[in-house]
């Protein structure tokens, strides 16, 4: 899978990408609120090889996509199918770079389009720590519904976090298109 958007190409990551991933893992504010600690020199190889491995999305693996500005990856999006029928997980992580110039939600749309268009998915979601205030802003930028706020229901880096639910259906994006298109 592999497709652009006016600034952004979107495609699987390749072994040159290492030092610009590791640049966005490497850091403590970007894997805050992740699942998994900053990377370090040690294990960086190891974690990368399991995205350039993810070049596909089946109902086994996991897909991972180098978001790339210019020749610099900036951000990683991945996309694995959940236990329900046709519904897939969005996930993301963006330098601290690209913050605050749309890119993040130049490629999250771009990737929920294509999800719906060509894997004829059902239903889109994305858990997150709801501490994570840019990543429900991201969600809502592209049309996603707020779902569900779940209580300490994550056990997580030694504490107990909230999770919230965004989730969203072909209809949702419709219908986000079509209010763009009348203002």
């Amino acid at each position: 899978m592999e497709f652009s958007t006016e600034r952004l190409t979107i495609r699987p990551f390749k072994s040159n990408d290492l030092h610009d991933v590791f640049n966005i893992y490497n850091n403590d504010d970007t894997c805050k609120y992740l699942l998994h600690d900053k990377w370090t020199h040690e294990n960086m190889q190891e974690l990368f090889n399991k995205k350039l491995e993810n070049g596909e999305l089946t109902k086994e693996t996991t897909l991972s996509l180098a978001v790339v500005n210019n020749t610099k990856v900036i951000g990683d999006l991945s996309v694995w199918y959940t236990d329900m029928k046709d519904t897939v997980e969005i996930g993301y992580s963006f330098s601290n770079e690209a913050s605050g110039r749309g890119y993040a939600t130049e490629a999250a749309s771009s990737l929920v389009k294509e999800l719906f268009d060509k894997f004829n998915v059902h239903r889109i979601q994305a858990n997150l720590d709801a501490r994570n205030k840019a990543s429900q802003k991201l969600c809502e930028r592209i049309g996603m519904r707020k779902e569900a706020h779940f209580i300490q229901d994550y056990w997580n880096k030694n504490e107990w976090t909230d999770s919230i639910v965004y989730g969203m259906l072909l209809s949702d994006l419709n219908l986000r298109e079509l209010t763009e298109g009348l203002h």
